[in-house]
């Protein structure tokens, strides 16, 4: 399972959805990336493959960054992986 971390603009917390392949998770970083790069107000709208349920909806223009994070690999001691806001004290 990936997990593609979104962090948006004056918000504390990164916005994740996951994807249960590579090549999907590279699909949507990449159309996040257009998206990023269009400087449009666009709304990026995503799912969840992890959990169908969750869907969310953020303006283009509000995204700063965007990261793909593999389930599976390094984790920190709080069980979380290392990400956009991983303090070095962890």
């Amino acid at each position: 399972m990936f997990t593609i971390d979104l962090s948006i603009r004056n918000t504390a917390f990164p916005i994740s959805v996951q994807r249960k392949s590579a090549e999907d998770a590279e699909a949507v970083y990449q159309l996040i990336l257009a998206a990023m790069r269009s400087g449009n107000p666009d709304i990026v709208e995503l799912k969840c493959e992890g959990k169908t349920e969750k869907k969310i909806a953020v303006r283009a223009s509000e995204i700063s960054g965007v990261q793909i994070i593999q389930k599976d690999g390094v984790t920190t001691g709080s069980g979380k992986p290392p990400g956009f806001f991983a303090l070095a004290g962890e």
